[in-house]
């Protein structure tokens, strides 16, 4: 489903910053913008088959967002390719694109069609995206009523309800109570029988233990193993 070949990205970081008209002009003075080289990921190789969940783990600043990115095609990689078969659905941010002048149900239609789902589709859901974001009674509220939390379980329950056939998730589970935890888990085991492909980006061990497969654990945007789950934990927990 995924085979990531020799994958590098590299950022550029400048020295300074010239965004308004005097600094432009005050760094006009001091000569050419600088740039330091900061590589992100270096040589990324690893293959996900069909119906496989794979995690990624490592500590902060270690490369796993910008991985997942490039997985989803909204980064390109500066070296190396990356092959997908199969639609990807990416729930990285939950929330990216919703309106805070719409109503719930508003940005159910919106955030459905970013995610893959025909409008048809999402007019069959909606009564269930938001029995399962525990929202029924305030599905005509304007977005900017909800709290931060109302608004993450409305995304999480529209984005589950894609037909794709590979999920990408970063850190998406801390989106709610234990009550709601709970629901989200039972969409993984869900996804698992129904045989979707699953990359799961997470800090909590224990979740990534339960439900992946294998996994690719990163350091300082270097591979430092990919295959079984337990493994990985364990070098994990040893290196940090």
């Amino acid at each position: 489903m995924i085979d990531v070949k020799d994958v590098s990205k590299k950022f550029y970081i400048p020295h300074e910053r010239r965004e308004t008209l005097f600094e432009y002009l005050t760094g006009f003075l001091r000569g050419p913008l600088t740039y330091e080289k900061f590589y992100a990921l270096t040589e990324i190789n690893f293959r996900i088959s069909e119906k496989e969940f794979v995690g990624i783990i490592g500590a902060n600043g270690s490369g796993k967002s910008t991985l997942l990115k490039i997985l989803s095609g909204i980064l390109t990689p500066t070296t190396g390719r990356v092959e997908v078969a199969g639609q990807i659905v990416p729930i990285l941010e939950l929330g990216l694109g919703f309106q805070p002048d719409l109503s719930g149900r508003e940005n159910v239609f919106l955030y459905g069609v970013f995610m893959g789902i025909s409008r048809k589709e999402i007019a069959g859901k909606v009564k269930k995206i938001f029995e399962f974001a525990e929202l029924e009674k305030f599905m005509d509220m304007p977005l900017k009523n909800y709290s931060s939390g109302m608004q993450a379980r409305l995304a999480f329950a529209t984005a589950v309800e894609s037909e794709g056939d590979i999920f990408l998730l970063d850190e998406v589970l801390a989106v709610g109570d234990s009550h709601f935890f709970t629901k989200c888990l039972e969409v993984f085991r869900n996804f698992k029988k129904i045989g979707k492909t699953m990359v799961l980006v997470s800090h909590d061990l224990d979740l990534i233990q339960q439900f992946c497969d294998r996994t690719l654990l990163l350091s300082s945007g270097r591979q430092k193993f990919f295959g079984a789950t337990s493994w990985a934990i364990e070098l994990y927990k040893k290196e940090f």
